[in-house]
């Protein structure tokens, strides 16, 4: 599979993005987990190094970010079965204006922009990738930020309904023209995933599905 999970902080990106490698391990057998690591500071860092990152200007983090978005299109990842992604070249042309200092509109290397030259290469590279918008209202947005504030979080509660807005802008203007919205304000993990399941259905390659017929004829000769 080829997915891109986008949307705001809180919106349960990373964590539909571990339901996912579970599900594919129970249907295929096994497969790559995510790429989630395009958000300033990327969360693998250990803390020093993420304070230092936060430090760099802004014209060094849009280096890094560039050089880390045309990474991930080189076409060693799409070699491989799946190839997914939390965040990615969406989330910055959302979030680099608003909180990185850099990419905005009419300046150099605006990152809407640069989201749709990413598109325009990925679907030459990869044209069944699935671009995935998960959303929840703003109030759930904030009672999530409230009760399980995330470490260096980027999405300040001001800015709430503009970065809804934006990303929904950015999905809606999209050149992957295989895509859905998922809404997580009053469904559970499960039901996400049980939304996803059902939605993906459609867009599952020939190798994703060979891949779980093979698996379901190993589990029944066992």
């Amino acid at each position: 599979m080829r997915l891109i999970l986008v949307g705001c902080e809180y919106a349960g990106k990373t964590t539909l993005a571990n339901e996912i490698v579970k599900w594919t391990e129970r249907t295929m057998g096994g497969g790559r987990g995510f790429h989630d690591h395009f958000t300033i500071p990327p969360s693998e860092l250990p803390a020093e190094a993420q304070a230092e990152f936060l430090a760099l200007s802004p014209r060094l983090k849009e280096m890094f970010q560039r050089y880390i978005i045309q990474y991930h299109l080189n076409p060693m990842f799409y070699s491989d079965p799946d190839h997914n992604l939390v965040g990615f070249h969406i989330e910055e042309a959302v979030y680099a204006p608003l909180y990185y200092g850099y990419g905005g509109k009419s300046e150099y290397a605006e990152r809407t922009k640069l989201a749709r030259m990413v598109e325009n290469e990925m679907m030459d590279i990869a044209p069944d990738t699935v671009l995935i918008l998960l959303k929840a209202s703003a109030e759930v947005i904030i009672k999530r930020m409230r009760e399980n504030p995330h470490p260096r979080g980027a999405v300040q509660e001001q800015d709430i309904e503009h970065v809804l807005q934006r990303f929904d802008e950015e999905y809606q203007n999209s050149l992957i023209r295989r895509r859905f919205v998922l809404d997580t304000t009053t469904a559970t993990v499960s039901e996400t995933l049980s939304q996803f399941v059902a939605q993906i259905e459609p867009y599952l390659s020939e190798a994703d599905r060979l891949r779980i017929l093979t698996h379901q004829a190993l589990q029944q000769s066992d």
